[in-house]
This record gives C-alpha cells, structure tokens and sequence, in this order.
C-alpha cells in the first residue's frame, strides 16, 4: 500500500497526539513511511486537503458524518478498545481499509 497521509481528530488534540507518536512509531518501525497529524475538532477544517484519511477519537465520534459530509475523505471512529490501549495494528488496517474502500468506490 502507498504511503498514508491520516488526519486523527479528538476533542483538543491532546490524548490523540500521545496515539499519534505511537502511530507514527509504528510507521517508522516497519518502514511504511506514512504521516500522522492530531488536531482538535475545531482544527481539522484547516489542514484536511493534505490528507488521505480521517479517523476520529471515541469522543467525538458523534461528529463522523459532519466531518465526513464537510470534508468529502474517508471517516472513521476510532474503536474505543484500540484507541484506549493504542493498538496501532488495529487502527492502520481500519485506515487501509478507508482508503482502499474510498478509491474502488
């Protein structure tokens, strides 16, 4: 698979950027090369252009279809479980999926 750009959105970007340095650690690790940015809900507005896919934190899933309706990218809930205990393996297969879903719809 290509190279991801992913967009992770929490309430303030706080709790999300500790997952984003996981992520990215995970990325690094397996030479896999993707790039992993935090923001908080009222941020992603400004930067979602540069990015391939969207997942959001348990907290403000309630906002997925809005993100997903403002933004036109492929949007998704982080489960709690993965999120919770940082499952990275878990998370990138739900982006993967995303993406490759997005481009053969």
């Amino acid at each position: 698979m290509k190279q991801m750009k992913i967009l992770l959105v929490c309430a303030g970007g706080m709790s999300t950027s500790i997952l984003m340095k996981k992520l990215q650690k995970y990325s690094d690790d397996r030479g896999m090369g993707d790039q992993i940015t935090a923001v908080g809900l009222g941020a992603y507005e400004d930067v979602y252009r540069n990015y391939d896919v969207i997942l959001m934190g348990p907290q403000v899933s309630y906002r997925v279809d809005e993100v997903k309706q403002t933004t036109g990218l492929p949007t998704a809930p982080i489960p709690s479980y993965d999120y919770a205990v940082g499952n990275s393996d878990n998370i990138f297969k739900l982006a993967e999926k995303l993406v490759t879903d997005n481009v053969s719809n």
